[in-house]
Protein backbone atom coordinates (compact mmCIF):
# COMPACT_ATOMS: atom_id res chain seq x y z
CA UNK A 1 0.00 0.00 0.00
CA UNK A 2 1.12 3.37 -1.04
CA UNK A 3 0.05 6.80 0.08
CA UNK A 4 0.70 10.52 -0.36
CA UNK A 5 0.24 13.32 1.77
CA UNK A 6 0.61 16.73 0.71
CA UNK A 7 0.95 19.76 2.81
CA UNK A 8 2.28 23.26 2.81
CA UNK A 9 -0.63 24.82 0.65
CA UNK A 10 -2.28 28.28 2.08
CA UNK A 11 -3.05 31.52 1.06
CA UNK A 12 -0.51 33.62 0.10
CA UNK A 13 -0.15 36.96 -1.48
CA UNK A 14 0.75 38.23 -5.32
CA UNK A 15 4.62 37.91 -5.29
CA UNK A 16 4.89 35.63 -2.50
CA UNK A 17 6.19 31.97 -2.59
CA UNK A 18 5.09 28.16 -0.80
CA UNK A 19 6.50 25.01 -0.57
CA UNK A 20 5.01 22.16 -1.05
CA UNK A 21 5.68 18.84 0.41
CA UNK A 22 4.61 15.65 -0.30
CA UNK A 23 5.71 12.86 2.12
CA UNK A 24 5.11 8.93 0.75
CA UNK A 25 5.03 5.91 2.39
CA UNK A 26 4.62 2.32 2.30
CA UNK A 27 5.69 -0.12 -0.28
CA UNK A 28 7.53 2.80 -1.85
CA UNK A 29 10.88 1.37 -3.24
CA UNK A 30 10.20 1.14 -6.92
CA UNK A 31 8.68 4.84 -6.79
CA UNK A 32 11.23 6.68 -9.22
CA UNK A 33 9.04 8.84 -10.66
CA UNK A 34 7.66 11.52 -8.56
CA UNK A 35 5.00 14.83 -10.04
CA UNK A 36 3.31 17.60 -9.50
CA UNK A 37 -0.08 18.39 -10.72
CA UNK A 38 -2.36 20.83 -9.87
CA UNK A 39 -6.32 21.59 -10.67
CA UNK A 40 -8.24 24.79 -10.66
CA UNK A 41 -11.87 24.97 -10.21
CA UNK A 42 -13.87 24.43 -13.70
CA UNK A 43 -10.94 23.59 -15.43
CA UNK A 44 -8.78 20.32 -16.03
CA UNK A 45 -5.73 18.73 -13.97
CA UNK A 46 -2.71 20.43 -15.10
CA UNK A 47 0.35 18.91 -15.01
CA UNK A 48 3.31 21.25 -13.34
CA UNK A 49 6.88 19.25 -12.86
CA UNK A 50 7.60 15.88 -12.18
CA UNK A 51 11.42 14.37 -11.31
CA UNK A 52 12.84 10.99 -12.05
CA UNK A 53 14.66 10.26 -8.73
CA UNK A 54 16.91 7.80 -10.94
CA UNK A 55 19.25 9.81 -11.95
CA UNK A 56 17.12 13.38 -10.99
CA UNK A 57 15.67 14.17 -14.43
CA UNK A 58 13.39 16.87 -14.08
CA UNK A 59 10.44 18.10 -16.30
CA UNK A 60 7.81 20.82 -16.05
CA UNK A 61 5.50 22.52 -18.10
CA UNK A 62 7.24 25.66 -20.08
CA UNK A 63 5.84 28.54 -18.47
CA UNK A 64 5.84 27.44 -14.99
CA UNK A 65 9.73 26.22 -15.57
CA UNK A 66 12.13 29.04 -13.17
CA UNK A 67 9.36 30.00 -10.92
CA UNK A 68 8.85 26.46 -9.85
CA UNK A 69 11.26 24.01 -8.94
CA UNK A 70 11.27 20.68 -7.57
CA UNK A 71 14.64 20.87 -5.47
CA UNK A 72 16.86 17.75 -5.78
CA UNK A 73 18.18 17.91 -2.74
CA UNK A 74 14.95 16.23 -1.55
CA UNK A 75 14.52 13.63 1.89
CA UNK A 76 14.15 10.42 1.20
CA UNK A 77 10.59 9.50 0.70
CA UNK A 78 9.63 13.21 0.34
CA UNK A 79 9.16 15.82 -2.78
CA UNK A 80 8.89 18.72 -2.53
CA UNK A 81 7.77 21.62 -5.23
CA UNK A 82 9.31 25.45 -4.66
CA UNK A 83 6.94 28.09 -5.82
CA UNK A 84 8.43 31.39 -6.31
CA UNK A 85 6.87 34.62 -7.84
CA UNK A 86 3.44 33.12 -7.28
CA UNK A 87 0.02 34.77 -9.00
CA UNK A 88 -3.74 34.77 -8.95
CA UNK A 89 -3.48 31.97 -11.39
CA UNK A 90 -1.61 29.71 -9.67
CA UNK A 91 -4.44 29.38 -7.83
CA UNK A 92 -5.32 25.41 -7.38
CA UNK A 93 -5.71 22.78 -5.88
CA UNK A 94 -2.35 20.50 -5.98
CA UNK A 95 -1.57 17.14 -6.11
CA UNK A 96 1.66 14.87 -5.86
CA UNK A 97 1.46 11.74 -7.40
CA UNK A 98 4.14 8.98 -8.04
CA UNK A 99 4.82 5.82 -9.75
CA UNK A 100 8.01 3.26 -11.30
CA UNK A 101 9.85 3.14 -13.65
CA UNK A 102 10.89 0.10 -15.43
CA UNK A 103 13.13 -0.94 -18.24
CA UNK A 104 11.17 -0.74 -21.32
CA UNK A 105 8.06 0.24 -19.82
CA UNK A 106 6.77 4.06 -19.40
CA UNK A 107 9.44 6.49 -18.78
CA UNK A 108 9.19 9.15 -16.16
CA UNK A 109 8.85 11.60 -18.85
CA UNK A 110 5.71 9.96 -20.26
CA UNK A 111 4.15 8.90 -17.05
CA UNK A 112 4.22 13.20 -17.04
CA UNK A 113 3.35 14.26 -19.75
CA UNK A 114 0.28 11.72 -19.57
CA UNK A 115 -0.39 12.76 -16.45
CA UNK A 116 -0.14 8.48 -16.01
CA UNK A 117 0.73 7.72 -12.27
CA UNK A 118 -0.43 5.23 -10.54
CA UNK A 119 -0.87 6.67 -6.94
CA UNK A 120 -2.01 10.19 -6.01
CA UNK A 121 -2.00 12.26 -3.18
CA UNK A 122 -5.41 14.29 -2.00
CA UNK A 123 -4.27 17.62 -2.30
CA UNK A 124 -3.63 20.67 -1.03
CA UNK A 125 -5.11 24.30 -1.85
CA UNK A 126 -3.28 26.94 -2.69
CA UNK A 127 -4.78 30.08 -3.39
CA UNK A 128 -3.16 33.42 -4.49
CA UNK A 129 -4.74 36.83 -3.80
CA UNK A 130 -4.13 39.97 -5.83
Amino acid sequence: QVQLVESGGGSVQAGGSLRLSCAVSGYTYRLTCMGWFRQAPGQEREKVAAIYTNGGSTYYTGYLEGRFTIPQDTAKNFLYLQMNRLTPEDTAMYYCAADGVAAGGVSCYQHFTRADFGYWGQGTQVTVSS
